[in-house]
């Protein structure tokens, strides 16, 4: 086998990987639609589901109508609920496979706005731990949302690290 050959073979194979890895992520969003679906109807609520595929995760939305407040009910205070719903249907995807999900649930936007809200957090620890020279310690957060700071740090062009234990487990963002 000539080396093009063997490249192409290789990039074959990784396009089938990737090709399956998206299939398994949206036969996820599939079976986390069918459950969301009934939940909704149990709780007696409207909302259409949308569902997509980010990087390694399957990404699933439940979005109401206009301005419809009835969805906030499933997110709760500081996404409490919807935390606990999406641990809820990543175990009705895992019943279903066998397979750990990563499954990402919004609802009514929630995590879209929060995502921009600690983006642009992240943002300006990062800048003045560039401004300071001293390490920004953070308020402890979930581990969605520290994960949205530390993109933001490094994508500002620098480190930050988690610390502590959960609940408490906050970002550090390093300076330069």
């Amino acid at each position: 086998m000539t080396e093009g050959t063997t490249s192409a073979v290789e990039a074959e194979a990784a396009g089938s990987t990737d090709e399956s890895l998206i299939a398994r992520l949206e036969q996820e969003g599939d079976i986390a639609a069918d459950y969301l679906e009934g939940l909704l109807d149990i709780a007696d609520l409207d909302g259409d589901i949308d569902m997509d595929v980010e990087g390694d995760r399957a990404l699933v939305s439940i979005v109401g109508e206009g301005n419809d407040r009835s969805l906030q009910r499933l997110v709760g205070q500081d996404g409490e609920v919807l935390e606990a719903l999406q641990e809820l249907t990543r175990l009705a995807v895992h019943r279903e496979t066998g397979e750990r999900s990563r499954l990402m649930l919004d609802i009514a936007g929630f995590r879209a706005r929060k995502r921009s809200e600690l983006a642009a957090l992240g943002a300006k620890a990062a800048e003045q731990a560039k401004s300071t020279g001293e390490q920004v310690k953070l308020r402890p957060m979930t581990p969605f949302e520290r994960k949205v700071v530390h993109d933001a740090v490094a994508a500002a062009g620098l480190r930050s690290e988690s610390e502590g234990e959960e609940p408490q487990r906050c970002v550090v963002v390093l300076p330069g």
